[in-house]
């Protein structure tokens, strides 16, 4: 993380870009429309500060140091489940200390079981996808 404090002037700035959800004096939380946005276009070989610019930073408020923290942890995100939702929401971090109630229980294997169907379906289109392309390419 930088050690960069943002001013006042620098946070305004900021938070008239509309990829820019929330900025703090020490944190920018960018939307997920510029993750996706930055991923797509650094997969097309675009340099990271060019890509910033283009979406209408200031490369000298954010930083070197912040550029780079920011490509690296927009491509694992990029890996993940979850893709680029900011996961902070659902995840306070503390763990429950209560036993859970059979009700509560009853939700939370409900929210897994659904969770694990959608992985399957996107796997199964995965799957289906690929036997598709492999067909196509047979035929040429």
């Amino acid at each position: 993380m930088s050690n960069k404090i943002f001013t006042i002037e620098e946070q305004e700035k900021l938070r008239v870009n509309p990829y820019v959800k929330n900025v703090t004096d020490k944190s920018i939380t960018y939307t997920e429309e510029f993750r996706e946005y930055f991923i797509d276009q650094y997969n097309l070989g675009k340099l990271p500060k060019e890509i910033f610019k283009e979406a209408g930073f200031d490369i000298n408020i954010l930083g070197n140091e912040r550029i780079k923290s920011n490509t690296k942890r927009f491509k694992k995100m990029s890996e993940r489940i979850e893709g680029f939702k900011d996961t902070r929401e659902e995840n306070s971090g503390r763990p429950l200390k209560r036993e859970l109630t059979d009700e509560e229980k009853i939700v939370k294997l409900k929210e897994e079981n659904l969770k694990l169907k959608q992985q399957l379906e996107f796997l199964k289109k995965m799957e289906f996808l690929a036997r598709q392309a492999k067909q196509d390419k047979s035929k040429r």
